[in-house]
Parts: C-alpha cells; structure tokens; sequence
C-alpha cells in the first residue's frame, strides 16, 4: 500500500511505501531569502514532513540538491553542515540547474527510512 499526503492535482509532497519515505523536491515559500535563509527553510520543511511519517533526518537514506547557482555551494553547505546528524551524514549528490521559478536558489529531495 502507498501512502501520500498532501494530495495534489500535479504531485504528492510525501509518499510513503515499503518502510521508505519519498519526498518531493523541496523549496523555499519566501525567495526573497538569499540562500543560507532557504536552506534553512527548505530544511525545516524536510524536518516537518519527515516527523509526520514518523522518521527524522537521522534516518535519510539519499538527499539530493539542486542549486541554482553552484556558487552557493558554500552558503548552503554551512546551514547543511549544521543540520546534519553526526555519524548520520547521508549519500548526496549536488547540482547546478535551472529551477522552476527565478526567486528558488535551492530545492531538497529526500528518501528517507521509517
């Protein structure tokens, strides 16, 4: 049986299958932030929909990122950096791409074990 929440016509924010949580890409509600304050909010976001699967971050099993200008690579890895569970650091990929709307600077997929 497949879970989803937060039901949409074009996506699910969360599927939940098998023991392993899927999130869709997550990014920022406000892009007036510069990147480090959507980092923190696109992680907040994963916080939150990972609690309401009953798992946490200690438990992603991939995280992928999509930057929209590489550069920021230090500025979102200083928020990630200190998000991260220690000892619990899971397999990620990074990126440079073009996101769907101008004012993103970064979008979070996460999979995640209950």
């Amino acid at each position: 049986m497949v879970q989803r929440f937060d039901v949409g016509a074009r996506m699910s924010e969360m599927a939940v299958h098998n023991g392993v949580c899927y999130l869709a890409g997550q990014v920022a509600v406000d892009g007036e932030h510069d990147i480090a304050g959507q980092t923190r909010e696109v992680l907040a976001s994963i916080d939150a929909l990972l609690a309401r699967a009953g798992t946490d971050k200690s438990r992603i099993l991939l995280a992928q990122i999509f930057l929209a200008d590489i550069r920021d690579f230090p500025a979102m890895n200083s928020v990630w950096d200190t998000w991260v569970v220690a000892n619990h650091t899971p397999p990620r990929a990074t990126v440079q791409a073009t996101l769907a709307r101008p004012d993103w600077k970064v979008e979070i997929v996460v999979t995640a074990a209950l």
